[in-house]
């Protein structure tokens, strides 16, 4: 290829670069010197950065490097979406040709690295500041590039990547990891979002840094593995490690109350976490049962249907923990504390990644393991969505004195609207769902990024304080409307195509029966209210007069603030306006989740009875799904051959619904 052909085929990504190149000049001291001095962060207890408000933050432009950091991180965006943008003949071919690229231990890389990163941190002696952030932020970079070679696969029907090793064979336990379309999007947000998170928090925290490097890159490695983990065991183990890094990071650098803070999140999520134990093993248990050998493989497990009163305990005990994390009403208290006590960077991670890992679980493990219960509950979760979700958590977040409080409740209102789109089950609902968790990690992390950028200059949240900022501070300003427009949905931005394919599957669900309409009015009020409390707290802060003296010689964004919110700021268009890009990855995988689902919950409703377990017949289940389950060996066997009469016209039974099923689907 000529140099003529690669102008005339990246000129789009060369225009974006050179907007790094027309930012003003200067010395670039305000990205850092701005927090200089503010070294009692931390022993304090608080988030707090100096005693000054906002002298400290001297105007500063931008330096070479940081303006060629801006020009590459457009140019950047605009490669990806070249890259993802489907090309006629070339698709169909790359999708005719499969997963042929496959390395199967990329996801292993992937988790590994950040382990390994947070082992190696703890040889670092903490007196090298400069050697800990850069080598944290070189891991977190080097495994986001390394998660990018996940697009290079079609997503088709089934498992990718898939990695599978014995790790406790006794108990049948194994490590086996593996993405599909739905979490393909959650891992690369995961990736994406956490360098952001820890540059923000070196912005700002700037005592005990070893720690926190660690904390971070522990964090990266556990959350990564509960979204691809397929055994039960695993997902545990990763779901439970989570834990620890954010009840430290709330714990040692959050606010005056911290303490409170922590001890709620964490008891509250272990709460969950040992319903949803005790479900597992239950689960196990009945499966060993049936087939004589134990195994904690969701694959294997998907295939068991309880007798109907254990089948809705496990559903509620797995759903429980998952609706603590997300947090739904009105297990969802724990949240604003954690949110306002929490440094910057752990807000960001916290609302960004960790609420989706609820959402992502119960679509996977409470939906796939127990759809007779997930299906006739349907319409009452879903109105809980609604009420306590969508409506209740915008009415709170209206009433909020305190910014970052308000976006914590507004992460309530957002997340309803992704556990309505999975309560609803229809592709639509479910592919809404699946990206609006990928916006509302975008918009809602960017704000939470534009809260802490005020709070370093004036060390109060609270929007009494504020008023007219647009006449001092206008590229900030202008960044917070952008973000509240995502958030509230405006076309042409993220927020907009995952709330409108949400309400569409909710007005079309099959599962919500009679209530779909009222469930309807209830999703499209909860937009308007959104607007209402976003809107309102951006009319106060920054418009009307500027009366208060303390803000009228506040300094705008500084580079090393620039550089943290330009990826989340451009992401908002990218996938506002481009959505196809991220829609059609996850399409064949959310079809083939909705269609086992139907037939599936038919069969779970006609095998179950009140006092035994039965196993589905594996022609329920698609081979692509079923690729990497443990094979049966002779304990299944076994007890295959000693079942009764009745047992096999229940299997014959079960694959005759099931054909009907897959041919009605089709």
């Amino acid at each position: 290829m000529s140099a003529l052909d690669l102008v005339t085929q990246y000129w789009p990504a060369l225009a974006a670069g050179v907007v790094g190149a027309i930012l003003p000049p200067g010395d670039g001291q305000g990205a850092d010197g701005a927090h200089a001095g503010d070294d009692h962060h931390g022993d304090h207890g608080d988030d707090h950065h100096g005693d000054g408000h906002g002298e400290a933050h001297a105007a500063a432009g931008y330096t070479s490097w940081q303006r060629a950091g801006l020009g590459l991180i457009a140019a950047l965006t605009v490669l990806f979406v070249q890259w993802l943008w489907p090309s006629g003949a070339a698709a169909e071919a790359a999708g005719a040709a499969g997963a042929t690229d496959e390395w199967s231990s990329l996801l292993n890389v992937l988790i590994g690295l950040p382990f390994v990163g947070a082992v190696a941190v703890l040889f670092v002696p903490r007196q090298l500041l400069s050697l800990l952030r850069g080598f944290t932020l070189a891991v977190l970079g080097a495994g986001f590039l390394a998660s990018l070679w996940l697009l290079t696969v079609p997503m088709t029907v089934g498992w990718h990547f898939q990695s599978i090793k014995e790790w406790i064979p006794s108990l049948g336990i194994r490590w086996h990891v593996a993405i599909d379309g739905i979490s393909l999007w959650l891992v690369l947000l995961t990736t994406f979002i956490a360098p952001i998170a820890a540059y923000a928090s070196f912005g700002s925290i700037k005592s005990r840094i070893k720690e926190l490097c660690f904390c971070l890159l522990f964090l990266q490695g556990a959350m990564l593995g509960a979204f691809v983990a397929l055994d039960l065991f695993l997902f545990f183990v990763f779901w439970e490690l989570m834990l620890v890094p954010m009840f430290v990071m709330i714990g040692i650098w959050g606010g005056v109350e911290k303490i409170k803070a922590a001890l709620k999140l964490f008891v509250y999520t272990m709460a969950g976490s040992m319903l949803m134990l005790a479900g597992i093993v239950y689960l196990v248990w009945a499966n060993q049962k049936l087939t004589g050998a134990y195994t904690f493989d969701y694959l294997a497990l998907s295939r068991v249907v309880l007798p109907r009163g254990a089948q809705m305990l496990c559903f509620w005990a797995f759903s429980i923990a998952f609706f603590i994390k997300v947090p739904m009403w009105p297990v969802h208290t724990w949240l604003p504390d954690a949110h306002v006590q929490a440094p910057t960077g752990g807000s960001v991670i916290l609302a960004a990644v960790m609420l989706k890992i609820g959402t992502y679980a119960y679509l996977r493990f409470s939906m796939g393991l127990f759809p007779g219960p997930a299906s006739s509950l349907a319409a009452n979760l879903a109105g809980i969505a609604i009420l306590g979700g969508v409506i209740y958590g915008a009415l709170v977040a209206w009433k909020q004195s305190d910014v970052k409080r308000l976006v914590a409740y507004s992460s309530v209102a957002h997340l309803g609207y992704v556990m309505l789109g999975l309560f609803g089950v229809t592709p639509s609902g479910i592919q809404g769902a699946v990206i609006q968790m990928v916006n509302h990690g975008v918009s809602t992390g960017a704000l939470f990024l534009l809260v802490g950028v005020i709070y370093d200059r004036r060390h109060t949240r609270e929007v009494a304080e504020f008023g007219g900022l647009a006449k001092v501070m206008p590229v900030y300003a202008t960044l917070f409307l952008i973000v509240t427009f995502a958030s509230v949905g405006v076309p042409g931005t993220n927020g907009f195509i995952g709330e409108f394919m949400i309400i569409m599957g909710t007005y079309a669900s099959e599962r919500l029966g009679t209530f779909s309409g009222i469930h309807t009015i209830g999703a499209a009020a909860g937009v308007i209210l959104a607007a209402v409390y976003m809107l309102s707290v951006v009319q106060k802060m920054f418009f009307g007069p500027l009366t208060n003296p303390k803000n009228k010689h506040l300094p705008d964004v500084t580079p090393r603030e620039a550089l943290a919110l330009a990826p989340l700021v451009l992401m908002i268009f990218v996938i506002g306006l481009f959505p196809a890009i991220f829609l059609d990855r996850m399409k064949e995988s959310v079809l083939s989740t909705y269609n086992q689902f139907k037939v599936v919950s038919g069969q779970a409703i006609l095998f179950a009875d009140e006092r035994n377990a039965k196993l589905l017949p594996e022609d329920t289940f698609s081979p692509a799904f079923l690729k990497g389950a443990p094979s049966p060996g002779s304990g299944e066997g076994a007890a295959g051959a000693g079942e009764d009469e009745q047992a096999r016209r229940d299997r014959a039974a079960g694959g005759a619904l099931a054909a009907r099923a897959g041919e009605a689907a089709r």
